[in-house]
């Protein structure tokens, strides 16, 4: 039997219980279990506006999952109208419904506020597709994680901004406001990058990771028209099979404001963070991309990247009611 606690802010022992979890199940699996995005709402005490945390606890048998027997964790976030979810259920606990019953209990709230709700699903996995299917969500969206050599890759061409256009590297405090403008127009249409606020960047800068040396961007005549903000992991979340898990670079994020850049200052801005990433002696860089961004896509392959894993998108289609009387397996 499972026991199912919303909480709207986490305890450090709920955060360590996570913890642990996250760690077991992206062990198993091979991928990380949920978002930068959500690790960072992992803070004992934060209140996340809209956001809510629900503690899966066996009420039987759970010894393995920890001391508390945490056994599943779902986090609901988005906005009004909105709901963004991810969900793990711990490795020695799988198969037992446990999956089904965080996955109800997010569409029950999605029905009671009502709000659109959609699950994101790490590396693509055979059995959070067969979740999805047997709980009335349909696969929307697909998040391709793609890698490129850096050392032992092709030999990367000098970053080439368009005239008028010079690169500089961020200074925090100074470009903050600025940047959130240029980001918000650069993922207008993007259902979650578009929607950072100064918040979400404060927090971000906060993060052991954050380096402004790694962080450029792009001016005309004063004013920011692009950005390229790379990162730095310590220890590679998916190193490739046979390989130890040493640090890789990541493309965080590349933006440019609609019409004010100029042809090529994406490829630029990418080029200039490439080089920084290859200067700190790292072996290779990841970056993730929307499937359907075929611009990005093509200029990333361009560039030596190619496909390494996929994360997927579920929209919940059903009802409520039709997710309650869904067998548990």
């Amino acid at each position: 039997m499972t026991s199912l606690t919303w909480r709207p802010t986490l305890s450090g022992a709920d955060v360590d219980d996570i913890e642990n979890l996250l760690a077991a199940a992206e062990h198993a699996d091979g991928t990380g279990p949920v978002s930068e995005d959500v690790r960072l709402t992992l803070r004992p005490g934060l209140r996340l506006g809209t956001g809510r945390h629900l503690l899966a606890v066996g009420t039987a048998d759970a010894p393995a999952a920890g001391p508390r027997g945490l056994v599943g964790y779902a986090h609901l976030g988005g906005v009004p109208g909105e709901g963004q979810a991810e969900l793990v259920v711990h490795p020695d606990h799988r198969r037992r419904g446990v999956g089904t019953a965080l996955a109800t209990a997010l569409t029950e709230a999605a029905g009671s506020a009502p709000m659109r709700l959609d699950v994101w699903a790490h590396g693509d996995l055979p059995a959070a597709a067969s979740l999805a299917d047997r709980l009335g969500f349909a696969r929307t969206r697909v998040l391709f994680q793609l890698r490129r050599p850096l050392a032992a890759g092709p030999a990367l061409p000098p970053a080439e901004p368009p005239a008028g256009i010079t690169l500089r590297t961020y200074q925090p405090g100074r470009d903050d406001e600025a940047w959130l403008a240029v980001n918000a127009a650069a993922f207008a249409d993007h259902p979650e990058q578009g929607r950072w606020t100064l918040d979400d960047l404060t927090r971000r800068q906060a993060e052991p990771w954050f380096d402004p040396k790694g962080f450029f961007v792009a001016e005309r005549d004063g004013h920011l028209v692009g950005f390229h903000w790379t990162k730095i992991h310590e220890v590679d979340p998916m190193p490739p099979a046979g390989r130890p898990a040493g640090p890789i670079g990541e493309v965080y994020v590349v933006g440019v404001r609609p019409g004010a850049g100029g042809a090529g200052l994406g490829r630029a801005l990418t080029l200039a963070g490439l080089g920084h990433l290859r200067d700190q002696g790292l072996d290779s860089v990841l970056l993730y991309v929307d499937e359907d961004n075929d611009r990005a896509v093509r200029m990333y392959c361009a560039l030596g990247f190619s496909t390494y894993t996929r994360d997927v998108s579920y929209h919940w289609t059903g009802s409520a009611e039709q997710s309650r009387s869904d067998p548990t397996p």
